[in-house]
C-alpha cells in the first residue's frame, strides 16, 4: 500500500505527523511488516523524537539554527531566499525517509516516540510525506 499525505507547515518547526502515519498504517490492515515514509522535499527532512516534552522539540530547533545559521557569507544559492540554504544544509544532516517495523498491527514506536516532519524554511506552505507499508 502506498499513500501520499500533505501537510501545511508555513514556518520552521517540528511538526507531528505520528496520528496522520497510524491512520495509513491501519488503513492497510496488516499483523507484521514495515512502514516507509519518504518526504519528497529537500529542505526539509523526518524525524522521530520525544513527543512528550515540547521543550525538547524547542531545543532541537535552536540548536540546528545554531549550527546552520541563515545569512553564512560562506553560502552562494541565495535565489530561494537567506533560509534556503540553510534548509538544504539542515535536511543533509537529518533524514529524508523513515522505517518503522510495524508489530502486531501496531508501528512499533517505543512509549514516547513520535514521529515528526521537520520543516526548515519559513515560508512554505505544503509538504508531501509518501508513506509505503510492506506486509511482512
Amino acid at each position: 500500500m502506498i499513500k501520499t499525505i500533505k501537510l501545511n507547515t508555513a514556518h520552521q518547526k517540528l511538526f507531528e505527523i505520528t496520528p496522520q502515519v497510524v491512520n495509513v498504517v491501519n488503513e492497510a490492515d496488516i499483523s507484521e511488516g514495515l512502514c516507509t515514509l519518504f518526504i519528497q522535499h529537500t529542505s526539509a527532512s523526518l524525524l522521530i523524537q520525544e513527543n512528550a516534552d515540547p521543550s525538547v522539540l524547542r531545543d532541537l530547533e535552536h540548536w540546528l539554527n545554531r549550527l546552520v545559521p541563515e545569512g553564512d557569507a560562506l553560502y552562494t544559492h541565495r535565489l530561494e531566499g537567506l533560509d534556503d540554504m540553510p534548509a538544504h544544509i539542515k535536511t543533509a544532516l537529518t533524514a529524508v525517509n523513515l522505517t518503522i517495523p510495524i508489530v502486531n498491527g501496531k508501528l512499533a514506536l517505543g512509549t514516547w516516540q513520535g514521529i515528526f516532519l521537520w520543516e526548515h524554511r519559513h515560508d512554505i506552505d505544503q509538504r508531501s510525506i509518501i508513506i509505503h507499508i510492506l506486509q511482512g
